[in-house]
């Protein structure tokens, strides 16, 4: 990354093992069994054995994607949240909330955010994804990373509002 020395990095979060292969392995293994199952036992219809197909070589296609991206790891600055290849997620000036309820449309172990400003959408399955103004982190990462994230960008977000006082 550009110069980002480990003293100014608040948080990282990355993909841990587990997770990961679980994520990654349930895809594949929808794919490989729509794919099997348009083999095996095709459907009359020639639509549906096209449909079987299509579908199970995208899932395919989402596990090769998902353990690609996951190999990234999170990092948040005082400046931006940013992934290991460099990507801005969230450019914290932009953050207007942190939403981390048990009913937020967030990921499995992470946290939602949203923007002042929209970003391009971007899918990063099990890392990040972003649709208009709002983007979520999480899915494959270990919530001992992304929870206290979450906490450090809200107090970022309330001390830029004026909610807390300025940093001694």
């Amino acid at each position: 990354m550009d110069d980002m020395t480990d003293d100014k990095i608040l948080a990282r979060a990355s993909a841990i093992g587990p997770r990961r292969v679980i994520g990654v392995g349930t895809m594949g293994g929808l794919g490989l069994l729509l794919l099997w199952l348009a083999v095996m036992q095709p459907p009359a219809n020639p639509l549906w054995l096209v449909f079987l197909i299509v579908l199970g070589v995208a899932a395919l296609w989402v596990a090769q994607h998902m353990w690609r991206v996951t190999a990234r790891e999170l990092v948040l600055t005082e400046e931006a949240l940013t992934d290991s290849s460099g990507a801005v997620i969230a450019r914290m000036a932009d953050v207007v909330k942190v939403d981390r309820g048990a009913f937020a449309l967030k990921p499995s172990n992470g946290f939602a955010l949203m923007l002042s400003e929209p970003g391009p959408r971007a899918w990063h399955p099990g890392l990040w994804w972003r649709t208009g103004r709002r983007v979520a982190v999480g899915g494959v990462t270990a919530a001992r990373d992304t929870k206290p994230m979450a906490d450090i960008i809200s107090v970022l977000v309330m001390r830029r509002n004026g909610d807390l006082p300025p940093e001694e």
